[in-house]
């Protein structure tokens, strides 16, 4: 299972590298490797979570590293299918060194210190922690495209030529992407909390808690911030909108 995951790790940091040498040489052949290389990378990672109960120690639920690992996972995947859908290899590149932080930082945690889950909640932690990465996930990617949006409009609103062979996004791909992204991700955010409301209430008879349970140690006021990031991310679909294309439908 650690070998999947250093493997992984491996080709994620190559992925980046050569995304920035399509950039910048510019090739779209390196850039189209670097998106292969993502595809491998996320083979790979998907094996060494599978085998996971191999493990002499699997990682809790309530490990922030191992989550993050998966966050940044389901990340490659959707951004691989975006770039093949909508033709945005740079785009889709580019996580491929943020997915390399987050399985690099798995593998030094100490599996020693992992604390496992009571079974009494049953399978209600399994669909917190699978719908809430999901969820946060599908937002991080809707984050990196309107990165990617604020600086393509303003570079066109600046008039400046930019000579390159590998084309960048458009503006209305990063607009696409940010939509489809945020409709899934709020769903899947709002169901892990109500998944992770129910865990609570397995494990400790309430709703909300945040410290110490007795299915391990969590984080303060983790609730709390869990239901402050789904009402962001609800407050943010409502601020922007229905499509462009479905606005005056009703007129």
């Amino acid at each position: 299972m650690t070998e999947f995951h250093q493997a992984a790790a491996a080709v994620y940091l190559a992925s980046g590298i050569a995304a920035l040498l399509g950039i910048v040489l510019p090739s779209e052949r390196i850039a189209r490797a670097s998106l292969y290389g993502l595809v491998v990378g996320a083979v790979l990672q998907g094996i060494a979570f599978a085998t996971l109960h191999r493990a002499a120690a699997p990682p809790a639920l309530t490990d922030w590293v191992s989550v993050g690992a998966l966050v940044a996972w389901m990340a490659v995947v959707v951004m691989v299918f975006f770039a093949w859908r909508m033709r945005l290899t740079t785009l889709a590149a580019v996580v491929g060194f943020v997915a390399f932080l987050f399985v690099f930082a798995s593998l030094l945690k100490d599996p020693s210190t992992s604390v496992a889950v009571a079974g009494e909640a049953g399978a209600w932690p399994h669909a917190h922690v699978l719908l809430a990465s999901a969820g946060i996930s599908l937002l991080g990617v809707a984050g990196l495209a309107g990165i990617f949006y604020l600086i393509e409009h303003r570079r066109l609103k600046s008039k400046r030529a930019l000579k390159r062979r590998v084309p960048g996004p458009s503006l209305e791909a990063l607009d696409r992407v940010g939509v489809a992204s945020l409709a899934a991700g709020f769903p899947l955010l709002t169901l892990g909390l109500a998944t992770g409301m129910m865990w609570q209430r397995s494990e400790n008879g309430v709703l909300f808690a945040g410290g110490p349970t007795r299915s391990g140690p969590s984080w303060p006021g983790s609730s709390t911030q869990a239901s402050f990031s789904c009402a962001s991310a609800g407050n943010r679909v409502h601020a922007r909108g229905p499509p462009p294309r479905w606005r005056g439908s009703s007129s």
